[in-house]
Order: structure tokens, then C-alpha cells, then sequence
């Protein structure tokens, strides 16, 4: 922070030294950490250990990352950027950069990219300067400050242009993980990155428009914004498979950010372990928000009404419950709608408490030990047992899935016959260890699981590569954050499941989130032009009422298609890419991988698998299309289109299969084929 005064012969100098004296004044914050006592301040080894632990986070997010730009920007205010800014001074100018830097004074020298007095970097404009005089970009070469571009907002007189800086930033090659895009967010990526924790918000976009980088960034600033809060709560950051969540789990450390966990959704239900697989349409019928109702029919049909009183004996007394007021009793715990674990545990007390009506009206004084006493006695635990009895959840869903009659008993009038035979297991299995659980079902386990016990709530979830999740995997996702928020992100043309999701709307009434909020991102600013209108020849069959993206790059791209007669010709297209810059991805159907795998090893190419870190000797991975979603290289070769449409159940699955493989170009794409196209690409 400084009055916004430039040496006119040289500011290029003047920011170089800005940035020298901010990393030695985080170098310093740093060292400070390190060299922290806290011998005398713990009172045992357990506070010990947390403080050490908390010490160490602290190090780790103070870390100066060398190839990483301190700062990106700048904003020179024409006043104080508010009242209740003490640091706002007229004529202030403010460095905005990845994390807060002060200098030995406490004088800020960096300011946080989610704080209040950043926010005009990303939303002023010629139309609304917000109060500021001048933006300026930086451009660097690795860590080294090297070009800087400037926007005078108030000035009428200057021109609207387009920033080459940001532009160039946008475009830039890339080697390695997914990186945070804070020195590029867009106005309409920073309204849904710093909207409140208490909403939910969807977020449907299209390749390229940084719908996955908006919902990271997005936890960042609520981490900022709520730090005690989520601190309390968690935060949790859910992705379509590992690959994905390797891919991008550099971006928050990189923002200062360690404590967000990452997960899958059948990391999350995990309950079991999974050995087997499902049909298609035995996994559509499992992941059906109709299974709610079956699963929570069978959960409740162990609750039997009493018969019989219930007799305590103490001393030389009997007491008596009635069948009757047992029933009662029962009836209102079921009325409830309260967790069958809980309800369990609140029977026996409930017992207890009659007969110590009983006692108090025969003159005695019980206390709360008795009542303890009471409820322990074994004859109410034996009535509690016959009554509510124990539910194993694994257990539950074996009988369903094995038991046809039981299956037919609380699947009435919900499944039909072809359903329900569709679902039941061909062969008797012995015991949950023994039998082959699919992924469908460690969900439907996790649903009975919730009805038995209540799952944990996070304070916000991220929920990423959200339309091809299961009705019932997003009841899955929705009991992890019932007393918080979610970012929801996604792509209806994406969907490559047959259960895909249809509407955002019902999405969100699956997870107990109707009240959310649906944002739309139709820029494109990671793929070029001529690849996302190739690619767009697929949305009239795949996603008719979907908008398409509307790329706005400058660099129209790379594009060919090509005819080849052999995977030689396909490698041969791989070492052509490879001169060029950046990251190269050979994405091929899943069946093609193991000819072009044996092809890619006798042309002594080296490459990696999905999720692999790239690194500048190794820039080519070899990508199923399977799991290219959420992926992006620099150069694409897509090999054999139609193939890639052939290895799914139906056309449409595979159409949108296909335009997700077209759409992980940054830079350019090359599709190579030996058969035809598939005639939907024209």
C-alpha cells in the first residue's frame, strides 16, 4: 500500500522492487512462524500437539512459491475504497495478490484477491470504475515480473480494448496440474465465487468457461470470509474419480488453502467394499430416488407393537407397563419421523419414565439414576429388542437384493415386477463379506445407514462434474451438508451416464437444496473457437435446449481432421504435437487403449495415465475417454470418433461421451480416423 505515484523513466523497475521487498516481507512472516516457542503455552501434549499441528499449516500456507506470481494486479483507488477500509486512505494503491503480505510495520504490501478492496480488480469497468483510477496487470516469465499493462477506468477519453496480458494469461501453455485462475476471473465467475455461505448455488457451464475453477475459488473465499465457522463445520471438495481430484488438488494449497478435503462420491459410501458391477439397467432401477422409499419401508417393518406388558421388578415392588400405553408410546416415536437408531435409543427411557410415574404415585422420590436403572433392567431391554429391533444396514439391502419375497413386500406399488427382478441377485450369497457389491449398492447402504444413524453435515460441499450422478448419489451428497451450503457445478450436454441428470431443478431437489440458486457460464475462455464450434455440432442431440458456449478468445486455435490408416499413422500424429508447447492428451475409446498403449511403446514414446503429473520431459498422456471429463491438455488427438461413440450402452450416451473428448483442447485438436465420422458431426 503507497500513494499511487510511478517513477515516469522507470516503473517497471519500481514494481520489480515491490516485488523483491514483498517476498522478503513474506520470507519474514514466515520466519516468524517458525520461530515460535510454544514450550510454556501448553498445558498437555494433546493442546501441544494441535498447536503444533495448526504452526506447521501455517508454515506450509506461507510458502513463496518461486514460479508463482506474488501479486498480479493492482488498483489505484481516486478515494478511500470505504469507510469502514481503515487502510483506505485518498490516493491509496493496493498490490492484489494469491495471499495477504505485510511488512514489519503490519503495513499491508499484498492485498488477499478475496478481500472487500480486491474486489473492483474483477468487476470495475468503463461503465462502473467502482472508484478506480487505474488497474494494472502484470505479466511475469515464471516468477520474474516482466510486463505490466494498464487500464485508466475514469479516464473517458481512453479507449475500451481487450488486455493482451490477460488475454496471453488465459492462453498460456500449460505443464503440470490445474492452477487457480485468480489474476483472470471474469465479472460473472466473481459474483458466483464470492456469493454467500448460507445459499446454495448451481452452476451449469460448458467446456471451457471455468465452471470447475469458479467452484474451487469459491471455497477459498468462503474459507476466507468464514474461516471460524467452516472451520468448525469442514469443508469437502467431491470429484468424478481420482484422476480428476489429482488434477486439481494443486489449486487450493496454491491459494493457501490445506485443510479441504477431497473425495468421490463412492469414497463418501464406502461402507462396503466393491468387487462387483451392474448392468445398466439394474444400476439405473438402484440409483432411483424410489429405492428412498422401498429402503425406509424396509428399515420401519422391524417395528413390531408390543403384545405383552412389560414387567419391572426392583426390590420387593413390580412394576407394570401395559401393552397399551407400550403401543402408545411406540406410535409417537414413529410419528416422530426421528432416526430409527434414535428412536431406538429413546424407547427404553421412554418405558423407564412410565414406571416412574408409577412409583412417584405410590409415594416414592426416583431420581435420574433410577430412571437409568430402569431402562437398563432386562426386561425392558428384552421388549425393546422385540419391539425395535437392531437394523444392520449391510444386511438390510443383502436381503432386499436376495430375498425376493421381502423385496416384493416394501417394493409394492413403487417397483414393478421387471424392476424388481431386475435388481434381485441371480445366486443366494452367504454373508456382506461374501457378496460382490456394486457401487449402486454401497449408495443404497449409505441411504439406510442415514435412516438407522444421521450422517454428518459439513458446513459447504463442492460438488463438481455434478450431472452424472444418481438420483439417490445425490441424496448421498445431500445428507453431507443438510445443516449447510453447496456448490453444485456441471454440464447437462456432459452427461454420460444412462441415469444422467436431466434438469439442475430436479438435481437440487434430489439433494434437499430446491431453494438454490441456478447461475449459467456461456464464455468460454479455456477452449479456442474453431474447436468448440466443431465440437457444438453435437448439441442439437445431445443437450437440444442447451446455449452453446460462445468462446471468447482471440486465437481461434489449432484445428484438422485428419484420415489415417493405422495407429503407426496415430503415433506418428503424437510426435507431431509434441514439438509444440505445452501438454498433449491422446484420448482414444477405452477399448482402443491397449493397441495404441503396444504402439506408443514400440515408437518408444513415453507417456503417462490420467491424473499423472505432467512435467516438461514428459508431456503426453494417454487418456480412456472414460475419464477425459474434467480434463484439459494444451494439444488433443482424439482418435476414432465413431469408436468413441460405439463403446457406450446407447448413441446419445455415447454423443455426449464424444463432445466431451472433442472439448479438452486449450490449444488446438487434431481428430484422426480410420472408419467415418459419426454423421452428427456433419
Amino acid at each position: 500500500m503507497s500513494t499511487p505515484v510511478d517513477d515516469p523513466l522507470d516503473p517497471l523497475s519500481r514494481e520489480r522492487s515491490h516485488l523483491a521487498g514483498s517476498r522478503a516481507a513474506l520470507r519474514a512472516m514466515r520466519e516468524d512462524v517458525e520461530s515460535l516457542d510454544i514450550s510454556d503455552v501448553t498445558a498437555n501434549w494433546v493442546n501441544a500437539e494441535v498447536l503444533a499441528r495448526q504452526i506447521d499449516d501455517r508454515i506450509k500456507a506461507l510458502a513463496d512459491l518461486s514460479d508463482t506470481p506474488l501479486f498480479f494486479g493492482r488498483l489505484d483507488y481516486l478515494h478511500a475504497p470505504g469507510a469502514e477500509q481503515a487502510e483506505g486512505a485518498e490516493g491509496e494503491r493496493f498490490y492484489i495478490g494469491r495471499r495477504h503480505v505485510h511488512d514489519a510495520e503490519g503495513d499491508p504490501m499484498v492485498i488477499d484477491w478475496r478481500a472487500p478492496v480486491s474486489q473492483p480488480f474483477y468487476r470495475a469497468s468503463k461503465k462502473d470504475p467502482l472508484d478506480i483510477g487505474l488497474r494494472r496487470r502484470f505479466g511475469y516469465t515464471g516468477g520474474d515480473l516482466t510486463a505490466y499493462e494498464d487500464e485508466h477506468l475514469s479516464d473517458p477519453a481512453e479507449a475500451t480494448r481487450t488486455s493482451k496480458l490477460l488475454q496471453q494469461e488465459i492462453e498460456r501453455p500449460r505443464v503440470g496440474p490445474m492452477r487457480d485462475i485468480v489474476a483472470t476471473i471474469q465479472p460473472e465467475q466473481d459474483e458466483i465465487v464470492r456469493s454467500g455461505l448460507g445459499g446454495t448455488v448451481c452452476v451449469q457451464g460448458g467446456p471451457g468457461t471455468g465452471k470447475t475453477a469458479v467452484g474451487l475459488h469459491r471455497v477459498a473465499y468462503l474459507l476466507y470470509a468464514h474461516r471460524e465457522r467452516l472451520a468448525r463445520t469442514g469443508t469437502l471438495v467431491i470429484g468424478p474419480n481420482k484422476s480428476f481430484l489429482h488434477y486439481i488438488e494443486q489449486v487450493l494449497p496454491a491459494l493457501g488453502e490445506l485443510s479441504v478435503r477431497q473425495a468421490t462420491v463412492d469414497d463418501l459410501v464406502a461402507h462396503v467394499e466393491v468387487r462387483g458391477a451392474d448392468d445398466s439397467t439394474a444400476a439405473v432401477v438402484k440409483g432411483d430416488a424410489r429405492m428412498a422409499e422401498v429402503l425406509r419401508r424396509a428399515v420401519y417393518a422391524h417395528v413390531s407393537m408390543p403384545t405383552e406388558p412389560v414387567v419391572v421388578v426392583r426390590g420387593s415392588r413390580r412394576w407394570r407397563v401395559p401393552a397399551y400405553e407400550l403401543e402408545e408410546t411406540v406410535r409417537e416415536l414413529l410419528d416422530r419421523d426421528i432416526r430409527y437408531g434414535a428412536a431406538r435409543e429413546a424407547l427404553p427411557q421412554r418405558i423407564a419414565h412410565a414406571v416412574l410415574v408409577q412409583m412417584e404415585r405410590s409415594g416414592e422420590a426416583p431420581d435420574d439414576r433410577v430412571q437409568d436403572a430402569v431402562a437398563r433392567n432386562s426386561a425392558v431391554k428384552a421388549a425393546v429388542k422385540a419391539i425395535w429391533p437392531p437394523v444392520d444396514p449391510a444386511k438390510l439391502v443383502l436381503r432386499l437384493l436376495t430375498d425376493a419375497d421381502f423385496l416384493a413386500e416394501h417394493a409394492a406399488e413403487i417397483l414393478s415386477e421387471d424392476e424388481q427382478k431386475t435388481i434381485l441377485w441371480a445366486k443366494p450369497v452367504r454373508s456382506v463379506k461374501s457378496a460382490k457389491w456394486s457401487a449402486a449398492d454401497t449408495v443404497l447402504i449409505d441411504e439406510v445407514n442415514d435412516l438407522v444413524s444421521r450422517t454428518a453435515s459439513l458446513g459447504h460441499v463442492v460438488l463438481d462434474e455434478a450431472q452424472d450422478l444418481s438420483p439417490m448419489q445425490y441424496r448421498a451428497v445431500g445428507r453431507r451438508c443438510t445443516t449447510g451450503s453447496a456448490t453444485i457445478l456441471g454440464d447437462l450436454a456432459q452427461g454420460t451416464t444412462p441415469w444422467a441428470t436431466r434438469s439442475w431443478d430436479e438435481a437440487l431437489a434430489h439433494l434437499g437444496k430446491s431453494e438454490g440458486v441456478i447461475e449459467e457460464l456461456t464464455a468460454g475462455f479455456r477452449v479456442p473457437t474453431d474447436v468448440i464450434a466443431y465440437a457444438s455440432r453435437l448439441l442439437p442431440h445431445i443437450a437440444p435446449g442447451l446455449a452453446p458456449v460462445a468462446s471468447i478468445r482471440e486465437n481461434p486455435g489449432f484445428f484438422e481432421v485428419r484420415e489415417v490408416s493405422g495407429t503407426a499413422e496415430v503415433v506418428s500424429a503424437c510426435g507431431e504435437l509434441l514439438r509444440q508447447e505445452g501438454s498433449i492428451g491422446l484420448i482414444a475409446a477405452d477399448a482402443r487403449i491397449p493397441a495404441l498403449t503396444e504402439a506408443l511403446t514400440e515408437a518408444g514414446l513415453t507417456y503417462l495415465a490420467p491424473g499423472e503429473e505432467t512435467t516438461r520431459q514428459t508431456r503426453l498422456t494417454l487418456v480412456p475417454a472414460s475419464l477425459a471429463k474434467g480434463l484439459e491438455y494444451d494439444y488433443v488427438l482424439l482418435d476414432e470418433p465413431q469408436a468413441v461413440v460405439d463403446g457406450e450402452p446407447d448413441e446419445r450416451t455415447g454423443l455426449r461421451r464424444l463432445y466431451v473428448a472433442l472439448t479438452r483442447a486449450v490449444s488446438g485438436l487434431v481428430v484422426v480416423h480410420g472408419a467415418g465420422l459419426p454423421v452428427q458431426l456433419g
